[in-house]
C-alpha cells in the first residue's frame, strides 16, 4: 500500500467483519487509518473471543464493539456506543458472510433450511438491519458511503459456493434498494464484487484453490489482493466518488468481462490432447 493521500481525513466510520490480518476488512481498516479516518471495529462476540482483533484495535486506535448483526438490540447498542465514541459516521463497511451449509459441505439440492435462513440473515439481511438502525438512530451523516463486500456468485453459479450465491444476490439487492432511499441525503450504497482472495474465510470453502486459480488464469490482470481491494474501498468512502451509488462494482482484474485466457486454452488443449492419446 502507498503512504496515503489523506483521502479520508476527518471522516469517521464503522468497520464490520475484521477477523485476522488476512481478512479484507482488516486490510481495509489499515487503509482507512492510513488515509486519516477514525472508526470503530465490530464483529460477532464469538469472533472477538479469538482475540486477534485486539491487535488491530491497538494499531489503529479503534474501539472494539461486539455485535451480533442478527439481533436488533445488539445493533442498537453498537450504534449508541458509536455515537459516544465518534458522533455520526461517514462510512460503513459491511464485510460479513457465513454459511453453515457451506461449512458442513451440504449440497445445494439438499440444504438445511434452518441453516439457509442463518446464511441469509447473517450475510445479507444484516446489511438491511445495520442501515435501518443507523438511519433511525441518526448515526449516518449526509454525504456518507456504505460498502458491502460481495462476490460474482451473485450473478454466476459457482457450485461449491452453494447458498452463498443466493445470499450475495440478496445483499446486492438490498444495497440497491437502500441506495435509492438514502440518495436524497447524498449517501451512497454500493457493493464491491471482489475476486477470490486468500483469506481465512475464503480458504475455508471447499474447492477454493480451484476457484482462485481459475479466476487468476482468466482475469487479464490476475486476482487483486486484499490490500488492493482495501485501496479501492477507500476511494468509495472518499469524496471522489460522490455520485457512485446503487452499483455492484467488480474488483476482479477483468474476470467478469473475460471469456477464457490463451494460457488456459493451451493448457486445456494439452490436457485433453494427452487424454485422447491414452
Amino acid at each position: 500500500m502507498s503512504d496515503g493521500y489523506e483521502l479520508l481525513k476527518g471522516k469517521k466510520g464503522i468497520i464490520f467483519g475484521a477477523l485476522d490480518e488476512r481478512s479484507i476488512a482488516w486490510r481495509i481498516a489499515l487503509a482507512c487509518k492510513r488515509e486519516g479516518a477514525d472508526f470503530v471495529l465490530s464483529n460477532a462476540p464469538v469472533a472477538l473471543r479469538l482475540g486477534a482483533l485486539d491487535a488491530l484495535g491497538e494499531e489503529t486506535g479503534a474501539p472494539i464493539i461486539a455485535c451480533d448483526v442478527t439481533k436488533d438490540d445488539e445493533i442498537e447498542d453498537l450504534m449508541n456506543q458509536t455515537k459516544e465514541h465518534l458522533g455520526g459516521v461517514d462510512f460503513i463497511l459491511h464485510a460479513i458472510g457465513m454459511s453453515p451449509n457451506v461449512r458442513k459441505k451440504k449440497e445445494y439440492t439438499d440444504l438445511n433450511y434452518n441453516w439457509l435462513q442463518q446464511t441469509l440473515d447473517i450475510s445479507a439481511i444484516s446489511l438491511h438491519r445495520v442501515l435501518h438502525h443507523a438511519e433511525k438512530m441518526d448515526v449516518l451523516n449526509d454525504g456518507g458511503s456504505i460498502v458491502a463486500l460481495s462476490y460474482i456468485g451473485a450473478q454466476r453459479i459457482f457450485s461449491k459456493y452453494s447458498d452463498m450465491n443466493d445470499a450475495k444476490a440478496l445483499l446486492e439487492s438490498i444495497a440497491r434498494n437502500y441506495g435509492s432511499r438514502l440518495a436524497p441525503r447524498g449517501i451512497r450504497v454500493n457493493t464491491v464484487s471482489q475476486a477470490p482472495t486468500k483469506t481465512s474465510a475464503g480458504t475455508g470453502i471447499k474447492g477454493f484453490d480451484g476457484m482462485y486459480t481459475f479466476a487468476d488464469m482468466i482475469a487479464p490482470m490476475g486476482n487483486p489482493s486484499a490490500d488492493e481491494c482495501a485501496d479501492y474501498c477507500v476511494t468509495l468512502f472518499s469524496d471522489l466518488t460522490r455520485k457512485v451509488t446503487m452499483q455492484n462494482l467488480f474488483h476482479d482484474g477483468g474476470f467478469v468481462n473475460s471469456g477464457i485466457s490463451e494460457e488456459m486454452i493451451n493448457d486445456l488443449a494439452k490436457f485433453y490432447g494427452d487424454k485422447d492419446d491414452e
